[in-house]
């Protein structure tokens, strides 16, 4: 679990420390920082692409070799980011850099699950994201304070360090898994034939929005808003970590006991705590307060949502496991997008937390509507 979770650690590590040296990524390259902005782009992309694609044309390939695998073209991908000599090869490498992602934590989702002891799947599955909460805390600081200090190619060299400490380590403590059955590209693209899937990615894809059209504009919403100082912002993006690590600790253990109840509740504390902010933004006790409970709720989805995508998705559990990672990122893109038109329209830095809000309720509806179709199947197949 330490294993794989040390994965989940480098890849948060390095989704999120591009926003954080993107002024000085530009400088170097000599671009402005909306055109560097497209490096971000292209690491969402390439989660995208990556996830079904490699979780389809990799499905015979036995887990252990498949985890080795992804984290080494991670490693690689990171170390063509600290070398590329043009901002369009940096642009390529953010792109393979992405590729893995969703894969990986699909796959170490699934090997945690039938690693795990009976009724607690969606515990072990926490645990593995445990490394992309924690990353939030410790390693985009970190990695962030390295960058600026040294250079942004720097904080990549870290992040390829710790690719490489992954492989070391899941070679050394991974078991064989002969036990864990392989499938083939068919029966993986199988998954999208099941409603329930589509269902399931959709309320990641909805519900999971509102988180990020808060986080993405948090920085100028503290200073802006709240009155912080911008020396005050990197403490704040940590409670944001600290609610993450927390929700998604909660979120496995509730997800254990009650799964599609846990979800709802889960939703529902986003939805609340976004309209609550639009309130305590104003004040910076209160907003770093519901900081911590925007995060902690969100990330409580996550374990829950993975393991529901699991159940629904019958044999094809390794391409609908990464696919929930495609969907988090598209989320991220919807979030950040709506965020940035309010704001836009002249409504003020709080509307992001209007519209995931929003976000959040219909999320609610995707998951109802779900359940309800599920149950209609189900009454319908006992009689």
């Amino acid at each position: 679990m330490l294993a794989l979770a040390l994965g989940g650690f480098g890849i948060g590590t390095t989704e999120f420390v591009s926003m954080g040296l993107l002024p000085e990524m530009a400088t170097t390259m000599g671009v402005s920082e909306p055109s560097a902005g497209h490096l971000i782009s292209a690491y969402a992309v390439g989660v995208v692409v990556g996830a079904p694609v490699i979780a389809a044309l990799a499905a015979r390939v036995p887990r252990r070799t498949l985890l080795l695998a992804l984290m080494v073209a991670f490693t690689l991908g990171n170390l063509g980011t600290v070398f590329a000599p043009s901002f369009h090869e940096l642009m390529a490498s953010r792109f393979v850099a992405g590729l893995p992602h969703g894969a990986y934590f699909g796959v170490a989702a699934l090997v945690a699950a039938h690693l795990a002891d009976p009724g607690a799947r969606a515990k072990s599955v926490a645990m593995v994201m445990m490394g992309l909460s924690v990353a939030n805390v410790v390693g985009v600081p970190a990695a962030t304070w390295i960058g600026q200090a040294f250079g942004w190619r720097s904080a990549f060299g870290i992040v390829a360090v710790i690719g490489a400490l992954t492989v070391t380590a899941l070679a050394v403590w991974l078991p064989r898994l002969d036990s864990m059955p392989t499938t083939n590209p068919r029966t993986e693209l199988g998954a999208f034939r099941r409603t329930q899937v589509w269902m399931t990615l959709f309320v990641g894809m909805v519900g999971f929005g509102g988180m990020f059209a808060v986080y993405t504009y948090i920085a100028t919403t503290l200073t802006d808003v709240a009155g912080l100082s911008k020396a005050a912002v990197p403490l704040a993006l940590m409670i944001y970590g600290l609610g993450m690590v927390v929700g998604n600790m909660a979120g496995g253990w509730i997800a254990d006991r009650m799964l599609v109840p846990g979800l709802f509740l889960a939703m529902t504390s986003v939805a609340v705590s976004l309209a609550v902010f639009v309130a305590a933004a104003h004040n910076p006790v209160t907003a770093l307060i519901v900081v911590f409970l925007i995060a902690a709720s969100g990330s409580a989805i996550v374990p829950g949502l993975q393991t529901q995508l699991m159940d629904v998705a019958a044999d094809a559990q390794t391409l609908a496991a990464s696919l929930n990672h495609a969907a988090f990122n598209f989320a991220n893109a919807l979030g950040a997008a709506l965020g940035g038109a309010v704001i836009a329209a002249g409504f003020g830095y709080t509307a992001p937390a209007v519209v995931g809000a929003g976000l959040a309720i219909a999320g609610i509806a995707v998951l109802a509507t779900s359940v309800a179709m599920q149950r209609r199947t189900d009454a319908r197949l006992a009689a």
